[in-house]
């Protein structure tokens, strides 16, 4: 469904290649010893030594490790530095003391009538493990350690640490009750105090995060050393997370970047984005698109390759600012009443309610987590009513398979069909699929095109997918970049991810269009933020709305970093607001400048408005007026924002930053309210100001003396002007004095009224002050 199969091969990165000896590692590392400096595998161990070897040395095996391990972000290292450095071959053991002490092990070695390929714990207490040195164990009793006592001991504990850390991780993934991961949790601490790294791993995070438990970001920091001593990826990248935003340490943008690189060159995609990040907007390094590009392809090869046809998880990307202005409007989120609304609705046999629910379990998204179960029986209900929508999602299900549905390329067939029968567009693509693939038929690309071809025409996007990459790849068809670009721009334009994928692939390496590093790296971008890191988007969203801002900011900066504009502006807008305490009062001002500053530079307006406030009032900076006023020309002119408008008429009213002119601001106060209705009150209100000023300064530039002797009044009001101006101030004079007079008549008392006796005035030293 992809480009991946033809151009991933090749642009899998260096450090991604040169890993693959280390992925081969880190694959033992949960059933591995150490004895004598070699890495050899424990009993339980299926896979045979040779086995192993012959992995090592295939090419197709090392890349599906790495994909695995790297997409997952689960790169340990359980065994030590010298280990990691040392070559993985077959292993030559030395018996250590028993009867066959300074001789080398025998395997195959033949013991209670079992073979064993490897050294054993079997027929002993104290679980250490021996060899024989002969084959026949019984005849010639013959054996020796495998194992110091010391590294008997440290392997047991570490298998002790092992069997905790899986019960916490059992726990973990097994409840969605919060009590229940809190629980969780305390295993993983207890296996983390017995130097695991993987729970040390997740303890770290979960204490940077404050997920689960009480946020630390020393005991964090603390952690995160000892990982990165023992070299992982994830520690490393964690580190340079601190040094970058100043958590804990004192900021230091080289060492981010020192920190970061060893995390991409261990494998740490969260390190490869931030980099790529990094290079795209010159931050602590050289601006190098080429740079960029090689990070962000990497980490979309992980992301586009772990894509279904459903299109992968929805990202929500909720915008505090707005969020505050309008609660539950800007986030798209839905109200836990309305839902329930919608499940009435469900229930009462509404089948456009029983669809909608459908795909909001199937794919998660607006505050509805993702339940296959629950979709399943929504989509069931809906198609056994004869909607087409609902079979063809049924069909999907089937398809895929997941731990409620059971993949079946028959039943997925019969639904597809029956829904294209109808006319629907996701039966119609997900025949296609059938006869591209052969999911349950024969491979028939004529007829997979015909589908795809009548979906592509309903505007499905998985039907535009599917024909351009039948273009690109001229299956079926004769290959046709233009048309291949045409599906993709409009699969994309519908918000598939394998779409933008797919297209930076094509600017990426300038097929069927000009090539562009600059289009690339955008589409690489895009599709790297819809990766499953993306989840902690909604998680710090959750947290800022359980009132934990620490948690939420610190989440939010991480994300910033990663290169997501919701997240720096999230983080800004928390600072700006002065709602975290880990952050000092000083550095808040500072580093929400730092976040507007990136945010605007990835296009959103009240970034770029922020700046401009941030410059006119001094927060974090120097008041400098030029620079605010050209950030506010810059969002009036990209973005056509009102406020900024409004801003540029006052600063020009006032000559704030520029010569005063007061018809350049009334020009940009007219604007301002031509672009939002919402500043048509305060635009007229400065208008009417404006207005007031302008006549006072007229009045103050002209010169009243020089206006009356220049006006001739005989030849104004003719020769008797002075009469006609006596008689009409007689006239006004008259008419005062009747009105004065008609107020002073007595007003006749009604009877039995006595008038008021008038109360003695206080004494000058007791009267209130004025």
């Amino acid at each position: 469904t992809s480009l991946l199969d033809e151009e991933g091969n090749q642009d899998e990165s260096l450090e991604s290649k040169t890993l693959s000896a280390e992925d081969q590692v880190k694959d033992h590392s949960t059933g591995t010893r150490v004895v004598a400096g070699q890495i050899f595998l424990e009993s339980g161990k299926s896979d045979s030594q040779s086995e192993d070897e012959e992995n090592l040395h295939s090419q197709e095996e090392e890349k599906e490790n790495s994909l695995e391990e790297l997409n997952s972000l689960e790169m340990s290292n359980l065994l030590n530095k010298d280990l990691e450095e040392g070559e993985i071959q077959s292993p030559v053991l030395t018996a250590i003391g028993g009867t066959a002490d300074g001789e080398p092990c025998h395997f195959p070695f033949l013991f209670m009538e079992k073979e064993y390929a490897e050294c054993t714990a079997d027929g002993r207490e104290d679980g250490r493990l021996w060899c024989a040195t002969t084959y026949d164990y019984k005849k010639d009793q013959k054996w020796g350690f495998c194992e110091t006592e010391e590294q008997s001991n440290k392997r047991r504990q570490m298998q002790e640490a092992e069997d905790v850390y899986q019960t916490g991780m059992k726990i973990l993934n097994e409840s969605s009750k919060k009590a229940q991961k809190k629980e969780a949790y305390q295993y993983l601490l207890k296996a983390a105090d017995m130097n695991h790294t993987k729970a040390m791993e997740k303890v770290s995070y979960a204490l940077l995060f404050g997920d689960y438990l009480k946020q630390n970001i020393q005991s964090s920091k603390e952690l995160f050393e000892k990982l990165t001593e023992e070299g992982s990826p994830k520690g490393q990248m964690a580190l340079g997370f601190l040094y970058a935003s100043g958590l804990g340490v004192n900021s230091s943008q080289a060492k981010a970047l020192v920190y970061y690189t060893f995390g991409a060159l261990g494998g740490n995609l969260i390190a490869h984005m931030i980099l790529g990040y990094r290079y795209w907007a010159g931050i602590g390094v050289l601006q190098s698109c080429e740079s960029a590009l090689t990070h962000y392809r990497l980490v979309a090869n992980h992301v586009a390759s772990d894509i279904s046809l459903t299109g992968g998880t929805v990202v929500q990307r909720i915008r505090l600012a707005d969020e505050v202005e309008n609660p539950g409007m800007a986030s798209g989120m839905l109200e836990e009443d309305l839902i329930q609304y919608y499940q009435f609705l469900a229930e009462k046999g509404d089948v456009q309610a029983q669809v909608g629910l459908g795909q909001l379990h199937l794919h998660g998204g607006r505050g509805v987590e993702q339940n296959h179960q629950r979709a399943f029986e929504y989509f069931n209900q809906a198609a056994n009513a004869g909607n087409s929508h609902a079979m063809a999602f049924l069909g999907k299900m089937y398809s895929e398979g997941s731990d409620v549905v059971p993949q079946s390329n028959e039943t997925a067939l019969q639904y597809f069909k029956k829904a294209a029968d109808m006319g629907n567009p996701v039966g119609q693509s997900g025949l296609g699929m059938a006869y591209l693939y052969g999911r349950g038929v024969p491979v028939n690309y004529e007829l997979a095109l015909k589908y795809f071809q009548k979906a592509a025409e309903q505007g499905w996007v998985d039907g535009q997918l599917q024909l351009g990459s039948m273009y690109y790849n001229g299956i079926g068809v004769k290959r046709d970049y233009k048309q291949a670009l045409k599906y993709f721009n409009l699969a994309s334009q519908g918000g598939h991810i394998l779409a933008f994928y797919n297209l930076a692939q094509m600017h990426a390496t300038g097929t069927g269009v000009m090539r562009s590093c600059h289009t690339a790296v955008e589409l690489f971008k895009n599709v790297c933020e819809r990766g499953r890191w993306s989840e902690r988007l909604m998680t710090a969203y959750n947290s800022y709305k359980d009132g934990d801002s620490n948690s939420a900011v610190v989440q939010y900066l991480l994300l910033a970093e990663q290169g997501y504009e919701v997240a720096q502006s999230n983080a800004a807008f928390i600072l700006d607001q002065k709602e975290a305490s880990i952050v000092g009062e000083n550095e808040t001002y500072p580093r929400a400048l730092l976040h507007w500053n990136r945010a605007a530079s990835q296009g959103y307006t009240v970034a770029r408005i922020k700046l401009g406030d941030y410059h006119f009032y001094g927060f974090g900076t120097d008041v400098d007026y030029e620079t605010a006023f050209i950030h506010y020309r810059l969002a009036s002119e990209q973005q056509h924002s009102a406020q900024a408008m409004f801003n540029l008429g006052y600063m020009h009213e006032k000559g704030l930053g520029i010569k005063q002119d007061i018809h350049l601001a009334k020009r940009f106060y007219d604007m301002a309210a031509e672009a939002s209705p919402d500043a048509q009150v305060p635009v007229f209100l400065a208008l009417c100001k404006l207005g007031v000023i302008y006549s006072l300064q007229y009045v103050r530039e002209i010169n009243i003396r020089e206006v009356f002797s220049h006006i001739d009044m005989d030849q104004l009001l003719g020769p008797e002007w002075d009469l006609y101006l006596m008689t009409i101030i007689a006239l006004l004079l008259g008419t005062i004095i009747a009105y004065r007079q008609r107020q002073h008549q007595a007003i006749p008392r009604p009877a039995g009224l006595r008038p008021a006796v008038p109360q003695q005035e206080p004494p000058p030293e007791h009267q209130p002050p004025q």
